[in-house]
Parts: C-alpha cells; structure tokens; sequence
C-alpha cells in the first residue's frame, strides 16, 4: 500500500510517501520563515496554503508515482495551530475525495515515535520528544503512549527561539545557539526548573536576558541554556525509563538535532545499560513521511476514518489515542 501523508501543525509543509514496509520514497519539505518576528499562525497557514499543491507534486515526482498510484491519504490531526492543521486537513480531504481512497487523521507525537521506531529499529522506547511546541517524555503501556512528564509552560524549541529572537540571532535560533555554545566556557546560574516527572523553561529564559542586559557573554549565556535545559530533560527521561523499567531511549522532535542534547542523553543511557536512538535529522523535524507511515499502520490495524471524521484537534493528546497496532 502507498501512503501519502501530510504534514501541517507549524511552521513546516511536509508531504512524505511511504510504502508498507516502511520505505520512504519521497520526503518533501517547505519551511515558513518569517521575516521579522516570531511564528504567526495565520501567516504560517497561508504559506501552506501556497505551497501544498506544489509540494504535493514534488514529493510524487520525487516518489516516481502518480496520485493514481497512492492508496491512502493521512494528515496531521494536532496537535498544532489551528489555521496550519486545517490546511493540511483541507488538502487530505481533496485528495481522499478526487482519488476516492481512504483518509487518516493522525496524532503528530504518535507519529515522531512511528517513524523513529520504524527507522532506527528499537523495539520499545521511552520517547523524549523535543520542539517548538512539545516537550514530552512518552512510553507505551496498556494500549497508550502515555505521558510520563512534560513542559508545563512552554516547549524548549519555543523557549530556545524566543531566546535567540531577543538576543539578535533571528528566528528558529536552535542552530545559532548551538554553534555559539560550542564557544562558552563559563556556567551561569540559571533556574533549573525540574518538578517530579515535569519540567518548565520560561524562568530560565526570563534569567538569560537579564544575564545578558548584566554584560555576560552571549558564549556563555547560550552553553550555559543548553547545559541547564538539556541536564532537565535528561533528568526526567532517565526517571521516567527507571520508573517503567525500559532499557531504550528514542529522540524525536527538531530539538533532538542538537548534538549536545545527543550526546548527554547518550551518556545517561550508556551507564543505564541502555540504547539510545535517533533517527536521521529529516526524520526529527516535522516531515509527510512520519505522517504517511503513522496512517499506513493505523489503516493496515483495521483503523478507519470517514471525511467527516478528521476535524482538526488543535489540543489532541498524545495518551487520547487507543493505540491498537501494538
């Protein structure tokens, strides 16, 4: 079965085509950058909107395929911003009706977990996935991924973009921080905000800009965000794969590109006794192929989904969905 999935939460347009046994034949990416500012959703939304068809067409040509060859179209559901979802949604159900075949909404977490499983071979994972708009620890237990702590104000991508946008490093400030970390030698005080399973960053990104308006080097400020923000999510995952007894760690979400972040969360598996994996860095951002794969297996467990079905869930949980494939 050839799957066609469409990726649409954020910043990002992704249209990525997988067949069933977990190949990816096209991965198709446009970005929205802003010019100025942080992320509007409606601005965001209207790039999708400008780019779908195109993206559509590139990542088929890409594939060798025609829309006549694609079996299933599937789509980001949420969680995610409203006007991007319903863009993706919009172009799904086009497709599903012009080409009658079916269609699947799917949960954008779930589908970080899919594809890193899938691709990098690990059997049964706590997750810690990290972005713009997410930051979880996930597992699987009782036919759920269940949520064994998370962010409670805002994801540490968002954190680190906010960060950037006010130190002058313009926005998606994730790379820019990280080369500048590889320059600091000198650890700051920052709040380490770890509660239980939890972890929250707006406090910490409020003490870096009052580190830098006291004239402390920018070097500095960004190793020690990385070093503060990563040993918490570090903490946490390693808590949550004690508490459940799980020997393998799996990274996904655009922050895990970070090399540090690897390498600590690495470090702590290592001494666990445990395996870390992380999937290729295309696969770590948001991108179709993790939607296509997701709706290839939720169709392949007997899941089914009419048009009206797959209204968008701009707060659609990652332990909301019965997990039935497992």
């Amino acid at each position: 079965m050839i799957t066609l999935g469409i990726e649409g939460t954020a910043h990002t347009l992704g249209v990525g085509i997988v067949d069933s046994d977990g190949r990816i034949l096209s991965n198709v990416l446009d970005m929205h950058r802003p010019l100025s500012g942080g992320l509007h959703p409606r601005e965001a939304a209207n790039h999708h909107a400008d780019v779908v068809a195109d993206v559509i067409s590139r990542s088929l040509k890409e594939a060798g395929l025609t829309l006549c060859d694609v079996d299933l179209v599937s789509f980001s559901m949420g969680p995610g911003l409203g006007p991007c979802l319903r863009v993706a949604a919009t172009a799904a159900r086009a497709l599903s009706s012009m080409q009658d075949i079916p269609i699947m909404g799917v949960n954008h977490c779930i589908a970080h977990i899919e594809i890193g499983s899938i691709t990098t071979g690990c059997g049964d994972p706590v997750l810690l996935y990290a972005s713009g708009g997410n930051t979880q620890v996930i597992a699987y237990s009782d036919e759920r991924y269940r949520i064994f702590g998370e962010t409670q104000d805002i994801g540490v991508g968002n954190m680190l973009d906010k960060l950037g946008r006010e130190l002058g490093l313009g926005y998606y400030a994730g790379p820019a921080i990280e080369r500048l970390a590889a320059q600091g030698d000198k650890l700051l005080d920052l709040p380490y905000s770890v509660k239980g399973m939890d972890v929250a960053f707006s406090g910490m990104m409020t003490a870096a800009l009052a580190l830098h308006r006291k004239g402390e080097r920018i070097e500095d400020i960004a190793f020690s965000v990385q070093e503060t923000a990563f040993a918490m999510l570090t903490e946490v995952t390693e808590r949550a794969m004690a508490h459940i007894g799980k020997d393998e760690v799996l990274l996904g979400g655009g922050v895990v590109q970070n090399m540090r972040l690897r390498e600590m969360v690495g470090i702590m598996a290592e001494e666990r006794g445990a395996r870390m994996f992380c999937p290729d860095r295309r696969l770590c951002m948001d991108n179709g192929a993790m939607i296509a794969w997701l709706g290839n297996v939720m169709y392949a467990s007997g899941v089914r989904m009419r048009i009206e079905d797959t209204a968008v869930r701009q707060r659609f949980r990652t332990d909301e969905v019965r997990v039935v494939w497992r």
